[in-house]
């Protein structure tokens, strides 16, 4: 008789089974997919439905996380009830909240702001088993170097020189008629921009602002437009008017409109990499000047990231839920111009097939998550290192500064805490890498906060 379809069985012992039966089936067709090939794996194994579990779960999650429970309690329903992604995607839709910015603060504890760049968010501080709400900040950044980070309000940006360290700068939204073509004076913006990323520079006086609105750079004297150009302005600036040349039409609004927005800088603060969906990616110095423009290896441009050491930048660009991403010595940088896939030997591509939300970089490794819920690590010259499974598309990363402790954020809810190099993976992991789970947070509507599993 199938052992799964005795109906004694209890719903917690049915999930660990099945989750780890499928665990280290999923693990062995990986395994000989990379060795052998993928057309000698056969068909790629399924999980058994757990969907009459669930109630169980769930109820066994909420009291592990009541008042009164105990860390001793937790570790025990992580242990019955191992984490997995698989038997909860039919919830998901209606449950998960993403988490859109993370950072690893020198303390060892994090923050994580909580809902997507479109909806309405807040920020919590999270220490151990503890989370406190973050008053009165609705966004938040941290520079590269690790020092620095920018506190958002409606009312501005503010820079503080740590986690609760000393204020170092309070800086003022961008009111969008910065860097514009001569001739065109539109409305001020209703209200600041919506901030998709907020990156402060390591001197700890300017702020990268990554908006729909156009990428500006926050300073106290004043915001700048870096992207779009001023040159590509001009251009749009020209076409609007001679669509609206005999329509008695206003170009004077001149909206700024970006998909797939995104920015990066190196840590030593030198290099600003920009871009969106329409166009090729930029690179600009600290002066806040064009140095490069490098053609995408897929579709739209949608992520950057530079090196710990600010020596090398990746670029990912999308089409659909797959992607491309190619890398770049910063010393190959100033004049580069290359256009759309591109045979350039400056510009190889590192890694094929994920569609890149988040990426830190260690050592001599980039190691991004991607659409299909992969965390995947690669070397500088495209060696594949290891790879990790969480589920559903990764949003958010960040990486303790001595690079031993990652932790991920998913459309999923979840926000998962790596011990990195660690030995004694959990049998529930999918995954090539010795990289141990050490804790998982759970975002979902249906509860005031969040639980621990």
């Amino acid at each position: 008789m199938n052992e799964l379809s005795t109906t004694s069985m209890t719903a917690q012992r049915k999930w660990r089974l099945v989750v780890t039966r499928y665990v280290a089936a999923i693990n062995a067709y990986v395994a000989k997919g990379l060795a052998e090939g993928w057309d000698a794996c056969g068909e790629e194994p399924s999980m058994v439905s757990l969907d009459e579990t669930l109630p169980a779960w769930r109820a066994a999650l909420e009291a592990a996380n009541a008042p009164g429970a105990s860390a001793t309690d937790r570790a025990a329903f992580r242990r019955d009830w191992p984490p997995a992604h698989a038997p909860l995607i039919d919830l998901l839709s209606d449950e998960a909240i993403a988490i859109s910015a993370l950072a690893c603060l020198n303390d060892h504890s994090m923050l994580a702001r909580v809902g997507t760049w479109y909806e309405g968010g807040y920020v919590l501080h999270i220490v151990g088993e503890r989370v406190e709400r973050v008053p009165d900040v609705e966004f938040f950044g941290q520079c590269p170097a690790g020092r620095y980070l920018a506190l958002a309000n409606k009312d501005g940006v503010v820079l503080t020189d740590g986690w609760h360290g000393p204020q170092v700068a309070r800086l003022a939204w961008p009111t969008g008629r910065e860097d514009l073509p001569d001739g065109v004076a539109p409305a001020p913006f209703d209200a600041h921009p919506t901030p998709l990323q907020l990156i402060p520079f390591p001197d700890g006086k300017r702020v990268l602002l990554v908006s729909g609105e156009g990428v500006f750079v926050l300073a106290e004297d004043g915001a700048r437009r870096v992207y779009p150009t001023r040159e590509e302005l001009e251009q749009v600036e020209i076409a609007a008017r001679d669509e609206a040349e005999g329509k008695d039409a206003d170009v004077d609004e001149y909206p700024v409109s970006l998909a797939m927005a995104h920015g990066a800088m190196s840590p030593d603060g030198r290099w600003i990499g920009v871009g969106s969906q329409s166009d090729r990616h930029w690179v600009l110095d600290a002066d806040l000047q064009p140095v490069a423009r490098i053609g995408p290896v897929s579709e739209y441009p949608h992520f950057a990231l530079f090196s710990s050491d600010s020596s090398m930048a990746i670029f990912n660009a999308c089409h659909f839920y797959s992607g491309a991403t190619l890398g770049v010595a910063v010393k190959d940088l100033p004049g580069l111009d290359t256009d759309y896939y591109a045979d350039d030997p400056r510009t190889p591509t590192l890694q094929e097939g994920a569609r890149v939300y988040a990426a830190v970089h260690r050592g001599d490794e980039f190691i991004i998550g991607d659409a299909d819920g992969y965390v995947r690590a690669f070397s500088h010259t495209g060696e594949q290192r290891w790879q990790q499974y969480i589920g559903s598309t990764v949003t958010a990363m960040a990486i303790s500064m001595d690079g031993k402790t990652l932790i991920v954020a998913t459309y999923a809810g979840f926000l998962c805490t790596f011990a990195l190099d660690a030995p004694g993976a959990e049998p529930w992991q999918i995954g090539t890498g010795a990289h141990r789970e050490v804790q998982r947070w759970v975002f979902w509507k249906s509860w005031d906060r969040p639980m621990l599993w």
